[in-house]
């Protein structure tokens, strides 16, 4: 993934003063008998320079008194040297200059921005481990906002025997990294500057000030590189566990890094495996350089380059050729000096624009973005549509039998028409009926029961395909969240549903009867009272109290006979409509009471999931660099 810089948008703001201790830069002094190092007095000698860190307004004042004098790194001259150097050295006044932090504008301000966000909102969802790269994504940009930018932290790192403390000290014009057969020869990160203010970056690395050198000053070369601190790394593949966590360590906090590798360990598994092919994002501010050149003969170093070019590639390491971004393939020899120059050029260009800071912060970004890719990116369609919804509601309704309900109150307003409107006769055996029928209180706690066990069962089945159906495609963390959200509502939500049903339900009483009741009872009345005066009125031409007249009491009481049932079957016919939408009516309000406490319980929660989902893979979006995942 490309990095994304923003170097026009440098900000400047007052750099913090630091003081700095003037100390001797010495060349080696070869004779047949070797070395002779011997401690320059304070009469006219050079001291050595250790830069200490005034940010938090400290000097080392021990360090300050004192020639350079480590032991592991100092390299003294003879007497007759002595003068020579020290002319080459300018002691330089102590000033206190303004520190530039860092700024990142534009892209990569919103977004660290974003991953913050992200971070944030993905706290109680996503473990901690899984974010911890974010996390230290962000603390490092922000430490290294807060430092200068005006200068570019470069680290030199290389297997034993690569010859990168030769590179090291060739780029700094003096013997300061220690050389030599023994292995491994540096044991600590060391730390060359070319300009103040250094001092504050140099301490985020760790570096001890008596570990902090300067270059020998050398007019055009040392302008070339101001702004450069140049950081000298253990052996990465050191037998000491030490070395090798000094150097994991540096290299997550420098701004740029300079590979060095020799003609017969440039294909070293170690290398490529650990740390080429993690980095293969942090391209733009990585150099491979290819020492000891002077080893190969002829057209060999092309075809190694060749060959290097070809296992960078195979790393996924863009390389910066044709004008492209990407890393810089070089070679050169520490030892005779070939290709230094080039490389000196190159380092000044690079420190020049600026820009490797911000490189390596978006590069950090990109890599922690393709780290959090599984976690958040998808692409299934997710959420929960409104099928998934209505058909969650309707396994409410059916578990808190709303249809059997609505059934219920459509038979119960048809009963009660039926008897208004019924005979007095039907009514009375009814009510025998009633009085006669044996009581099944046993049998219906039974059933209430096996009732109460279905509908529970229906409600869990019902909430865990809701479960499914909104975390279907979702990244595991967010589907768990989405599936813990559904089961926390679900818990009470079957005791719940059977109270909205008691209270949606059936109102108490008998169902309302509608303005034409009335007059189908005076009709049934009517009918009624016609078989009882043409019953009398047989009875008393039966016992002779009347005067014979078969037809009219007869007719009366067949109307009578006849015109009730007829009544009933009309007002059993007029009821379907009212009853059914009597039915229907109950049956909706305990559809929506059911779909509201299921709403509320489960997919109230379960939206609100989904919503923090979609905002965070929006900000996952701005952190990738895409519009949407």
């Amino acid at each position: 993934m490309t990095a994304v810089t923003d170097q026009d948008h440098t900000e400047h703001a007052d750099r913090a003063g630091e003081t700095v201790t003037e100390m001797d830069q010495h060349d080696d002094a070869a004779s047949d008998e070797g070395r002779a190092q011997k401690r320059t007095d304070a009469d006219g000698r050079a001291h050595a320079r250790v830069e200490s860190d005034d940010d938090s307004g400290r000097t080392d004042s021990t360090e300050a008194a004192e020639s350079w004098d480590d032991g592991l790194i100092a390299r003294r001259v003879t007497e007759g040297a002595a003068p020579k150097q020290a002319a080459a050295l300018e002691i330089r006044p102590h000033t206190a200059q303004p520190a530039d932090p860092l700024a990142h504008a534009g892209v990569l301000r919103s977004r660290l921005e974003a991953l913050r966000e992200l971070v944030g909102l993905s706290r109680t969802r996503v473990d901690s481990r899984t974010l911890a790269e974010a996390g230290r994504v962000l603390d490092e940009a922000s430490a290294r906002r807060r430092l200068s930018g005006q200068h570019t932290v470069v680290a030199i790192a290389g297997a034993t025997g690569s010859g990168k403390s030769q590179l090291f000290n060739a780029l700094a014009g003096v013997p300061i990294s220690e050389t030599g057969v023994r292995r491994p020869t540096t044991a600590a990160p060391i730390a060359c500057s070319w300009s103040d203010g250094a001092a504050s970056l140099i301490e985020r690395l760790g570096i001890p000030p008596r570990l902090r050198r300067r270059p020998l000053q050398n007019g055009d070369a040392d302008s070339q590189l101001h702004g450069l601190v140049l950081v000298d790394l253990p052996d990465h593949d050191s037998a000491a566990v030490q070395h090798r966590e000094h150097v994991d360590r540096v290299l997550a906090l420098v701004d740029a890094v300079i590979w060095v590798v020799d003609p017969e360990k440039y294909a070293d598994a170690v290398l490529h495996e650990r740390y080429l092919r993690p980095m293969a994002g942090h391209a733009e501010v990585m150099f491979v350089v290819l020492n000891q050149t002077d080893r190969l003969p002829g057209e060999a170093t092309e075809q190694v380059l060749d060959d290097l070019r070809r296992l960078l590639d195979e790393d996924g390491i863009a390389l910066g050729e044709y004008g492209e971004p990407g890393a810089t393939v070089l070679a050169l020899s520490a030892l005779t000096g070939d290709g230094v120059g080039e490389l000196r050029e190159l380092l000044g260009q690079f420190v020049t624009e600026r820009g490797a800071p911000a490189r390596r912060i978006s590069a950090d970004v990109d890599a922690a973005a393709v780290g959090l890719r599984p976690v958040y990116a998808t692409r299934r369609r997710t959420g929960l549509s409104e099928e998934a919804r209505e058909e969650f509601a309707a396994r409410l309704a059916d578990a808190v039998g709303a249809t059997a309900a609505g059934e219920a109150a459509e038979r119960a307003w048809a009963r009660n028409a039926n008897r208004a409107c019924g005979t007095p006769w039907l009514r009375l055996w009814r009510w025998y009926q009633d009085r006669t029928e044996p009581a099944t209180g046993r049998l219906l706690l039974r059933a209430q029961a096996d009732e109460e066990a279905t509908a529970r069962q229906r409600v869990e089945h019902a909430v865990r395909t809701l479960a499914d159906r909104a975390s279907a495609g979702l990244p595991a963390p967010w589907a768990q969240a989405v599936r813990e959200a559904a089961v926390r509502g679900s818990q009470g939500l079957p005791e719940a549903l059977d109270e909205l049903a008691a209270r949606a339900g059936l109102p108490p009483g008998r169902p309302p009867r509608p303005g034409w009741w009335p007059a189908a009872v005076l009709a049934q009345a009517a009918m009624t009272i016609l078989q009882v005066v043409g019953g009398l009125w047989l009875l008393g031409q039966i016992i002779g109290f009347m005067a014979p007249n078969l037809g009219v009491p007869v007719l009366l009481m067949m109307a009578g006979i006849v015109g009730g049932p007829l009544i009933e079957w009309s007002c059993r016919m007029a009821t379907r409509g009212p009853a059914r939408r009597y039915g229907t009516e109950a049956e909706r309000r305990l559809r929506e009471a059911a779909a509201g406490c299921g709403r509320a319980r489960v997919l109230d929660p379960v939206a609100a999931e989904l919503l923090r989902y979609r905002e965070v893979r929006e900000q996952y979006g701005k952190v990738a660099g895409v519009g949407a995942v």
